[in-house]
């Protein structure tokens, strides 16, 4: 028998590239699906929440101002730390689902590759969101898809990792800034990838991952005046009417469920860009 203490996890809030506990102090217990012990996690507060949206309010600007293709690299990087961490991933993911190890194992991989698919269109959305206007006179005119800004998610409370990356990594392709509310009830595998950003080359309050209730924290980010959009792919169709409702008051975009698989679609990538317009005259 082993004379060492057993050294339990507390899991912690990212919050502008820094792995905090709650300003609250709360902290919750997460169980497995077959009612277990797992681990004791952070209670976000709405305090935690306004500095996640000033953080990625400060981090957005040189997320976007990198090139297309350094977006990609560093999304590619999580994609080299998640699979060199994919045992302990499914390992939380088999425990969080109720899942057999094959079943943990094989959403891990999906997870992972949907990263790189990702990873891959940084530099390719110009290209398909855009386009080259004809006008009657000697000028350019281009449509240019450009970021929202700061986008809040509401994760999907089943799928503890898989919809998690798709709905993060999507906003994060095309520029966005990231506050993304993590499953209540399964929350780790979210905040084990979330650790390994502070590998990834991200910035500093790109990407933030609050844990807690969310029947407490949807509504705050869904009021926040300085959130530019949010998805609530991760809510009931009934309560994703009334913080559509909430977001209205600040004209936020809003990406709703609606049944269908947004990971086999770009609906995602088109949900949370503008399209700003550019006049160049032609040279002589």
């Amino acid at each position: 028998m082993s004379d060492r203490l057993d050294v339990r996890k507390t899991y912690k809030l990212l919050i502008n590239g820094a792995f905090l506990r709650s300003e609250s102090g709360r902290s919750y217990e997460v169980t497995t699906a077959k009612g277990a012990f797992l681990a004791n996690v952070a209670q976000g507060s709405r305090k935690d929440l306004r500095d996640a949206v000033v953080a990625a309010r400060a981090a957005q600007p040189k997320w976007w101002g990198a090139t297309a293709y350094n977006r990609g690299q560093v999304l590619y990087r999580l994609a080299e730390m998640a699979e060199s961490r994919r045992d302990e991933l499914a390992d939380h993911v088999a425990q969080c689902e109720g899942l057999a190890a094959k079943a943990a194992r094989a959403t891990v991989s999906r997870s992972i590759d949907r990263i790189v698919w990702y990873a891959g269109w940084t530099d390719k959305v110009a290209q398909v969101l855009g386009g080259t206007n004809p006008v009657a006179g000697p000028f350019f005119n281009f449509s240019v898809p450009v970021p929202s800004g700061v986008v809040a998610v509401i994760c999907d409370q089943d799928s503890s990792l898989e919809a998690f990356v798709d709905a993060v990594a999507a906003p994060l392709c095309v520029g966005n800034a990231v506050i993304a509310v993590a499953s209540q009830c399964r929350p780790t595998p979210a905040v084990l990838l979330g650790e390994m950003t502070a590998t990834s080359d991200f910035p500093g309050g790109v990407l933030n991952i609050v844990t807690g209730l969310t029947d407490e924290l949807a509504p705050i980010l869904a009021s926040h005046e300085d959130v530019d959009g949010i998805d609530l792919g991760g809510v009931a169709p009934g309560e994703a009417s009334e913080l559509s409702a909430a977001a209205a008051g600040s004209i936020k975009r809003v990406l709703r469920p609606d049944g269908r698989d947004l990971s086999t679609s770009l609906r995602r990538l088109r949900a949370f860009v503008e399209t700003s317009t550019v006049w160049h005259t032609i040279g002589q």
